[in-house]
């Protein structure tokens, strides 16, 4: 099939190289001409596993780029996968997606049999009150379905190609059969549950998706947290706890919280869409108020080892997990903010999210490798679970104080240093 996508991002260029690696003609419209550009020249805008692979075998080819919505009349769908940013209030910004729709309503105009997909992450309701009156004023009289995205940052490119579900979220007619066909090499293929609904029902699933997810982390770590202070392993009891196939295995290593861009976005904007309805979601805000914690906590066992100010400390992980240079909402960042409040000296550390968090930070040290930031340092503590940082062994030698609080469980408790873990 041809399709095309609005949006760049993570998801839209996940989703495109895919789609093109399905078999299908992909054409992303993207307003930044740099990512253009590298779409068009077979290089991945973001790092990804597995990502640059597809981009640098059909990229200029079975997959292109441009920043004109002239390209999507000549397509059979155009999936709408424009970043959907949280307000002051943790409600949704959907003006993005709005004004996307609106430009794309404009070159779809007198165009028939066309499909609009809205993959950007809204709450209920906004497709039908927002998307559907922007493409109509831009002058298009299309179908428009909803098909929400489960694909984690660090394994998207699996994510895709072989899902727990994929949801087709219409109001009936003839979307349901072009998400059937635009879907149908993968799910001939590895055959995952599909879900058919309302959309309505689609967008809330994305999100109830997510509020669990985040929901289960936070209580482990609550859990983890009440562990630690009767000297109990929390891993141990996870280990036995997810045997359990009402509970399950998944989603049980507690630590230092999550971060990223859907759970903490995604959280506050379904805890501001049931205030809206005059609904206090008390769960869900617990859940925030404990992942808020965490590095807090991890701070306090630092605290209880080593007075940090005036001193080196080593920061070692800075995207909000393994896998991505994502930074936005990391543990890292709450972190790095305690340690200069004491008056550290911080010196951080990652494989791949240094310039990113550059942005953020450009006032601390950064340095090129995990040893590098050991040496000299009175204090480590660990936040993303680099499998890097499992190896890391005589490098310890090299702090003048090795103290070390882990919050991911990646070191090894061993001889010559002082280790602490956040919940074990």
């Amino acid at each position: 099939m041809e399709v095309s996508i609005v949006g760049s991002g993570y998801v839209g260029t996940t989703v495109a190289a895919c789609f093109a690696e399905l078999g299908h003609s992909v054409v992303t419209i993207d307003v930044d001409e740099a990512v253009v550009e590298a779409i068009n020249d077979g290089r991945a805008p973001i790092h990804e596993p597995g990502l640059g692979a597809l981009v640098a075998e059909h990229g200029g080819d079975r997959l292109t780029a441009t920043t004109d919505y002239g390209v999507a009349p000549e397509t059979d769908v155009t999936f709408l996968a424009l970043p959907t940013p949280s307000n002051a209030d943790g409600s949704v910004d959907t003006s993005i997606v709005e004004a996307g729709a609106e430009s794309l309503g404009a070159a779809l105009s007198g165009v028939e049999d066309h499909l609009v997909v809205v993959k950007s992450t809204v709450v209920p309701g906004t497709t039908e009150d927002r998307v559907e009156p922007a493409l109509t004023e831009g002058g298009a009289d299309v179908d428009v379905a909803v098909n929400p995205e489960f694909l984690r940052e660090g394994s998207a490119v699996a994510d895709f190609t072989d899902p727990d579900k994929v949801v087709f979220g219409t109001d009936g007619g003839r979307g349901v059969e072009t998400l059937r066909a635009v879907y149908e090499p993968l799910v001939a293929e590895v055959d995952p549950p599909v879900v058919e609904t309302g959309r309505r029902e689609a967008e809330m699933i994305k999100y109830a998706n997510n509020a669990f997810l985040a929901t289960k982390v936070s209580l482990i770590n609550e859990l983890g947290n009440i562990c630690k202070a009767y000297g109990v392993d929390a891993y141990e009891v996870a280990d036995a706890i997810g045997l359990d196939d009402r509970i399950g295995e998944r989603f049980l290593r507690s630590g230092v919280g999550w971060g990223g861009s859907c759970f903490p976005k995604d959280v506050a904007a379904i805890i501001a869409a049931a205030r809206a309805k005059g609904y206090e979601p008390e769960l869900l805000e617990a859940a925030v108020e404990v992942n808020d914690r965490q590095p807090g906590r991890l701070l306090g066992l630092l605290d209880s080892h080593v007075d940090v100010a005036g001193k080196r400390v080593a920061v070692l992980g800075l995207a909000f997990k393994p896998g991505t240079d994502d930074v936005r909402e990391s543990r890292a960042i709450p972190v790095i903010e305690g340690l200069q409040a004491r008056g550290a000296e911080v010196v951080a550390y990652d494989p791949v999210a240094t310039e990113n968090m550059r942005e953020r930070f450009p006032e601390i040290e950064y340095v090129a490798s995990a040893a590098a930031a050991l040496d000299g340092a009175s204090g480590a503590v660990v936040v993303t679970e680099w499998d890097e940082f499992a190896a890391l062994d005589d490098a310890f030698d090299a702090m003048a104080e090795p103290v070390v609080v882990d919050g991911r469980r990646i070191i090894e408790r061993r001889d010559g240093i002082v280790y602490e873990g956040l919940t074990w």
